[in-house]
């Protein structure tokens, strides 16, 4: 499979908000597309961007995404990055496609002297825990929680 990784572009930003879409009913999730598009086309292109993001391309069409934050850890003192999604398409899964995003992920992590990646999936998301199990990651027991504003 001959595919591309390589960073979102505003003419992606589309294609990016219907991923969410399908990422969100994937993990059974509520998603309103509403204004979506400008959330992030402000948040990855702004001039101090809150949000990175990474899409694969295949065929000229984008079948994957990922998009991340650098936050700071009181415990570890030092810079993380925060994997906030990785999505792939069904039909193109299994390829070694998100191995080489969470490669590509470490690359940047190591560039911006980041102490470590982390991430967060559901319980019941099986497929994905057995992907970052064999990529390496460890999980911790912690429950997430939301306080809406």
């Amino acid at each position: 499979m001959n595919y591309l990784i390589r960073d979102c572009q505003p003419t992606d930003i589309n294609d990016v908000v219907q991923l969410c879409q399908k990422h969100a009913e994937y993990e059974r999730a509520a998603f309103n597309p509403i204004g979506k598009e400008d959330g992030l086309k402000k948040a990855f292109f702004d001039k101090q961007p809150k949000l990175f993001c990474l899409v694969v391309e295949l065929d000229n069409k984008i079948v994957g995404y990922t998009s991340y934050t650098f936050d700071f850890s009181t415990w570890d003192a030092a810079t993380f990055m925060y994997m906030d999604c990785l999505f792939l398409e069904e039909e193109t899964r299994g390829f070694g496609i998100g191995e080489a995003l969470i490669e590509k992920l470490k690359q940047i992590a190591i560039e911006r002297k980041c102490s470590n990646i982390q991430w967060h999936t559901p319980k019941f998301n099986g497929r994905a825990i057995k992907f970052y199990h064999r990529i390496g990651g460890t999980g911790k027991e912690k429950v997430r929680f939301f306080l809406d504003l």
